[in-house]
């Protein structure tokens, strides 16, 4: 083990089977390498494809002919991902000693690995949600409990082909890089080695997420920012908020696009007093600016990016133990069991009644988020891997 190797010593094969840059994991994995290269390290990116206005330099795309991307269920997703993989496993054996190590996300890393080993070279994989076996579990219960089916498409619709493929992976790599306690949980719960879990943190933009006003508003300002389904559980919001009568002097403004069925389950909760339905928003800054406090009892999550940028922009949490927050219950946040509707009601209406106890909240949240921008989130990744490196794991020149 080494915390000696120089960052610019570091040059990681970094491989993501999706749009470099796009909504969701593509802005994540964007973050983590721009991050990263600002410390010095060398990352070699090789994507499926590149989301307009992304920059392409140190990109390579397997997905894509004569400049235009090809869409992925042209030729099917299993076997777009297979030649991504295919492709990546070429690049590394081609150039050994060239790589210190490689990052892989989902569903394309396995030969990536296996040829890792062959060579030495130690491999971490991205675990952007719990276990895969938990996420599918714990959803799906609770689309049964609604009485809904999870839509085709769906990340976390049960699928043993990808379960299978995910859990070859989690068994091939050296390291798996949670970014939050309830991911490695599922992880240390199936039986992994503490060992192999490396952790690090997600983070946001100090450039784009900034506290607008320093004090609250006359009337609780809640927020709920994310997909409107199942998962993210906007049902137990909306029930917490009705039982704790915020509404009659509070607002509470749903960011968000529904997923099909979902907004009928909701029914007359959508009309709550003080409940305001914004639709899908590709820019909330100001939204969670203007706000006191994001509310995310979630079912299931990986490190949810829209905790690190409500609390940057000076808003408590009234998360779930399942959000993946990087905050402390009763310091920056008010966290309760996964579907715990009594107590997230208990929450809404402590800091509806005490505007101390906000202000607490949201000033010790403020303050916490100084250490989680995506440059602390890069600082923690390179740790993590150099925790894991032998000293003579530099790059090749």
């Amino acid at each position: 083990m080494s915390s000696e190797v120089a960052a610019d010593q570091v040059r990681v094969l970094y491989s993501f089977a999706h749009p470099y840059g796009s909504q969701g994991i593509g802005t994540t994995a964007r973050a983590q390498v721009e991050g990263l290269r600002s410390l010095g390290v060398q990352v070699d990116v090789w994507c499926t494809s590149i989301a307009p206005g992304t920059p392409a330099a140190g990109c390579r795309t397997t997905m894509t002919a004569f400049g235009r991307r090809i869409p992925l269920r042209t030729i099917g997703l299993s076997r777009a991902w297979r030649f991504h993989d295919h492709r990546v496993a070429t690049e590394l054996r081609r150039n050994p000693g060239h790589y210190s190590l490689v990052h892989g996300w989902p569903l394309a890393s396995a030969q990536t690995f296996e040829a890792a080993r062959a060579l030495g070279v130690p491999t971490f994989r991205e675990l952007p949600n719990t276990h895969t076996a938990h996420a599918f579990e714990v959803v799906s219960a609770e689309y049964r409990r609604l009485g809904l089916d999870a839509p085709r498409g769906f990340s976390h619709r049960p699928d043993a082909e990808r379960l299978a493929r995910e859990e070859r992976e989690y068994q091939l790599a050296d390291r798996l890089l949670a970014p939050s306690e309830p991911v490695a949980g599922t992880f240390l719960d199936r039986g992994f080695d503490r060992e192999q879990i490396g952790y690090q943190q997600y983070g946001y933009d100090p450039t784009r997420f900034q506290a607008r006003r320093a004090e609250p508003h006359d009337r609780l300002e809640a927020i709920f920012v994310g997909s409107c389904d199942g998962r993210k559980g906007l049902h137990f919001a909306l029930e917490a908020w009705e039982r704790s009568g915020a509404g009659a002097r509070g607002r509470f403004r749903i960011c968000g696009r529904f997923a099909p069925g979902y907004e009928e389950i909701l029914g007359r909760r959508l009309r709550l007093p003080g409940v305001e339905v914004l639709g899908p928003r590709s820019e909330v800054a100001d939204l969670m600016g203007g706000s006191d406090v994001l509310v995310l009892p979630s079912v299931e999550e990986g490190s949810a990016l829209v905790t690190y940028e409500a609390m940057a922009s000076g808003c408590a949490l009234l998360v779930s133990d399942a959000a993946g927050a990087h905050a402390e219950h009763a310091k920056e946040a008010l966290v309760h069991a996964v579907g715990d509707v009594e107590l997230l009601s208990e929450h809404l209406r402590s800091l509806s009644d005490d505007p101390t106890l906000l202000m607490s909240l949201r000033t010790a949240a403020l303050e916490r988020s100084r250490s989680l921008t995506w440059t602390h989130a890069a600082r923690r990744l390179l740790d993590t891997y150099r925790e894991h490196l032998p000293a003579e794991a530099t790059a090749g020149r």
